[in-house]
């Protein structure tokens, strides 16, 4: 299993707090805040009122929306919210934290308004007869994160009858995390990078998720932990080599923490790279034609994906990932000017797989010249399968990136091209003018609680907005990617499921986010960037809200991306130079082009 580097078992807040009470009963009602689901909250405050003693406990995660679930009476016609404002963090970070409560509550109208306060919420409930005012408290202290930086940050709190009393509680999950942390700083990593093959962080937690009735969100503080941890150690890596803050070209090696039901508790690990796939013996016989796929309801496995291009035919060219996987792609020689589609660089997106593999499958049909590569990161993909095993709702960005840990598409021509070599056969076999990029991102709330809450690099990508577009483009091909962008959100535009999707994700993003900055093109929100490092004149990502989708959700994602491929050759067709480059030898792509891609 590797070697163990690390262990920690510290005692339960909850049951601390009932032992001490229990033998030191409080004068007057004392309240607790800490990070522990519903659940176990009441348990403990029932426990002590049969003992006869007043104590409440509330959650230090996502106060203001657990305060509506547990504390409100129904019945109420109209809320209004102060958000508080600190100096320490983002203006909108409150109203983030917020998040989903207006959808929760809809159709009763919620007003936010900034509030000069730095700790508390402040909820005015209008119901038919009366009005309640109440004062929610947000607990957060400054904490400095992995990079030495000073974060507002949740945590946990006593307060008393007696408000001088009141002050922080360091809780078993902010124990937790700071000895990860911790034990992580104190070890020598050398100078070499990678500095292991897996980091493996195992947690054990008692809270459970709790689904919140909207959407895919979810109250789930082992999905907090399992990002704070894995983001932190990046940030902590990159500190450590050197390099800019968010620099993907930094490996480390593949950080994995595992979370797991039970009482508190930590071991870190360093292991070999895991080279076992999921692969699910109903896959093994499943059909592979289009109808078949259109009803897939959750990633397939490795063993399905193989199947599938191999029906797609055409000449399969390989490349290996940096554990030894083989990543697969098909060359299929047809009309019209060519495009390169891949999906699947950040493994934990997995609409892409499938809707690169169905629209291939429509675009053999329809005698098209393409490449498809729909599984770029194997490795990646093989660690997500492990970890959903356990918890099949959560993101797993610990699965987004190699073995090494590192973003592929950004390797420069220093290290070794692996996963990177697939593109760079694809671009070289057609010479194609358009690489069609299909990626995925969150469906439910993203959260780093204990770094200060809102994802560092990531802010855009908190909360789900629905299907939007990246392009980018070589100088002088602005006119044809702004042509591109209006064909491909035009038929977009023409299926009223995702457009409803689109605008019900958009509502609530409008109330909680900052303004997206974007251009509006029927309907769909598109960034144009030109960019002369990309290997191809233009480059079309789409980014989908998938990372945790199962089921008609699921399927309903591929759908998305398989009509954006589509969209996106059809407009090619006209939008592409009337003399395409020409068909060029497959070792001929420079270094230049591989680290662009």
């Amino acid at each position: 299993m590797g070697q163990g580097i690390f262990s920690f078992r510290p005692a339960r807040t909850l049951d601390r707090i009932v032992a001490r009470l229990t033998r030191q009963p409080p004068a007057g009602e004392v309240s607790f805040w800490t990070f522990d689901d519903q659940a176990a909250r009441r348990a403990a405050q029932a426990l002590l009122a049969a003992r006869g003693i007043r104590a409440r406990f509330r959650s230090s995660y996502k106060p203001l929306v657990t305060f509506f679930r547990e504390e409100v009476a129904p019945g109420f016609t109209a809320v209004s919210i102060g958000y508080p404002v600190h100096p320490a963090a983002s203006p909108r970070r409150f109203l983030l934290e917020a998040y989903p409560l207006p959808a929760l509550l809809s159709p009763v109208p919620v007003d936010f308004v900034p509030a000069p306060q730095d700790d508390h919420y402040t909820v005015s409930l209008t119901y038919p007869d009366r009005i309640q005012q109440h004062r929610v408290l947000a607990p957060n202290r400054l904490r400095r994160d992995a990079t030495g930086a000073p974060q507002w940050s949740p945590c946990g709190w006593i307060r008393c009858e007696d408000p001088a009393l009141s002050r922080p509680l360091r809780t078993d999950y902010e124990r937790i995390f700071d000895a990860a942390l911790g034990a992580v700083a104190r070890r020598d990593w050398g100078a070499q990078e990678p500095f292991f093959e897996e980091l493996n962080l195992a947690v054990t937690l008692p809270a459970r998720d709790e689904p919140l009735g909207y959407g895919d969100e979810v109250l789930s503080l082992s999905e907090a932990m399992h990002e704070d941890l894995y983001f932190s150690l990046l940030e902590y890596f990159g500190r450590l080599t050197g390099r800019a803050a968010g620099d993907r070209r930094l490996r480390p090696g593949q950080i994995v923490p595992e979370l797991r039901q039970g009482q508190p508790g930590l071991t870190i690990s360093l292991r070999p790279w895991s080279r076992q796939d999921r692969d699910d013996a109903g896959d093994q016989q499943a059909g592979t034609d289009e109808a078949a796929l259109a009803a897939v309801t959750r990633a397939p496995s490795v063993t399905r994906i193989g199947r599938i291009l191999e029906a797609i035919g055409g000449d399969e060219f390989t490349a290996r990932s940096g554990a030894g996987r083989i990543v697969r792609a098909r060359h299929v020689q047809g009309r019209g000017a060519p495009v390169m589609i891949t999906a699947g660089q950040h493994a934990n997106e997995t609409t892409p797989v499938m809707g690169a593999l169905r629209a291939a499958m429509r675009l053999r049909r329809e005698g098209a010249h393409f490449t498809i590569s729909p599984l770029e990161n194997p490795d990646g993909y093989a660690l997500r399968g492990r970890l959903v095993r356990e918890n099949p709702r959560h993101m797993h960005h610990a699965a987004r990136y190699t073995v090494h840990g590192d973003d592929f598409a950004h390797r420069d021509a220093t290290v070794p091209g692996e996963e990177l070599d697939i593109r760079r056969q694809a671009l070289a076999r057609t010479g194609a003018g358009l690489h069609i990029d299909l990626h995925g991102y969150p469906a439910h709330e993203w959260t780093r609680p204990l770094s200060g809450y809102v994802p560092r690099g990531f802010a855009q990508w908190t909360i789900p907005k629905g299907l939007f577009l990246l392009l980018r483009h070589h100088a002088g091909w602005g006119d044809a990617a702004s042509a591109l962008l209006e064909r491909v959100t035009g038929e977009l535009a023409r299926f009223p499921d995702l457009v409803a999707f689109n605008e019900a994700q958009l509502r609530w993003y409008r109330v909680h986010a900052e303004d997206m900055g974007c251009l509006w093109l029927n309907g769909f929100a598109c960034f144009v960037t030109e960019d002369d490092h990309c290997a191809t004149p233009m480059r079309l990502t789409a980014e989908y809200p998938d990372e945790t989708l199962q089921g008609a959700a699921y399927v309903a994602g591929h759908e998305a991306q398989m009509r954006l491929v589509l969209a996106a050759h059809r407009a090619w067709q006209v939008v592409a130079p009337s003399s395409p480059q020409p068909f060029v030898a497959a070792n001929t792509a420079s270094d230049a082009s591989i680290a662009s891609l």
